[in-house]
């Protein structure tokens, strides 16, 4: 007996997304919340074409930011994400100025994935185009677009097309911005703070959680990006940012040396996983 087999189905690269935003929030507050929703609502970004997705932290920490935001970008269906905190308000800039922020970008760099209203150029420049809550004071930033290393996390919006995601081996509640456009920058992604202004009642709070959090980012990006070597079933290579040590560990005699040391001093059985390896 034999099976009829069913048509494949067949993608053509042009994704269908039902919605054109979603608006994904961390809750902790249902009435600043509804008064974000509203302020998004006046805006332009209406549920016939958004959906409003939450989690709810109201009454528990059910889930931290990292966990939090890998859930919307896996679950939203938006073409457009907007991650974003429950204390902002959207006023003189609307849906329509967000939009033609989105189409200029696509014309000067296709390749953008992030988009915020501030961020970090280098060690030297901040940028900032956003009204502090706590002041009422305007900041307006010249020359927008500017490509940017990280964003801040009160209004985050992410290209669905991208396909980013957190780190799994982050916790907590601060510097997920940065996790992202580093991400982002590894998938050959460029990230940008725009002239999107809006209100944001708070100037953050660099408690010891934050820093606790910076150390633990360092850390694991210095093992994500460190030196090393690379077997596939095919060749054997070395991956350094300094080219120097890549053309001496990629030449013949030093992978021939490499590939005998493991040779004699080590055995596949010892990478089997262990129990111990998987525990969090």
């Amino acid at each position: 007996m034999t099976t009829e087999l069913k048509p494949s189905t067949t993608l053509d690269g042009n994704p269908n997304y039902p919605f054109e935003f979603s608006i994904c929030t961390l809750v902790t507050d249902h009435e600043e919340y509804a008064g974000m929703k509203s302020s998004f609502y006046e805006a332009g970004f209406t549920e016939g074409d958004c959906e409003f997705l939450i989690i709810d932290n109201s009454k528990a920490n059910t889930m931290e930011a990292f966990s939090g935001l890998n859930l919307f970008l896996r679950k939203a269906t938006g073409k457009y994400i907007i991650i974003c905190h429950q204390d902002i308000l959207l006023h003189d800039d609307n849906r329509m100025v967000l939009e033609e922020r989105i189409r200029e970008l696509d014309i000067k760099d296709p390749h953008w994935a992030v988009i915020g209203n501030a961020g970090g150029v280098n060690l030297k420049h901040r940028l900032q185009h956003i009204t502090k809550g706590t002041t009422g004071q305007t900041i307006e930033e010249k020359h927008l677009p500017i490509k940017v290393i990280t964003v801040d996390e009160n209004f985050i919006l992410v290209k669905n097309e991208a396909n980013l995601a957190l780190s799994a081996d982050l916790k907590g509640f601060h510097m997920y911005g940065t996790d992202l456009c580093l991400i982002a920058d590894v998938l050959g992604y460029h990230s940008y703070v725009v002239a999107f202004n809006l209100t944001h009642k708070s100037d953050g709070n660099a408690d010891e959680t934050f820093y606790q959090l910076k150390r633990n980012l360092i850390r694991k990006y210095r093992y994500a990006f460190r030196s090393r070597f690379v077997s596939t079933t095919v060749t054997r290579f070395y991956l350094s940012p300094k080219g120097w040590k890549s053309w001496i560990c990629n030449s013949v005699p030093v992978l021939f040396l490499v590939r005998q040391y493991y040779k004699f001093f080590t055995v596949k059985k010892s990478y089997s996983i262990k129990y111990k390896d998987m525990q969090p």
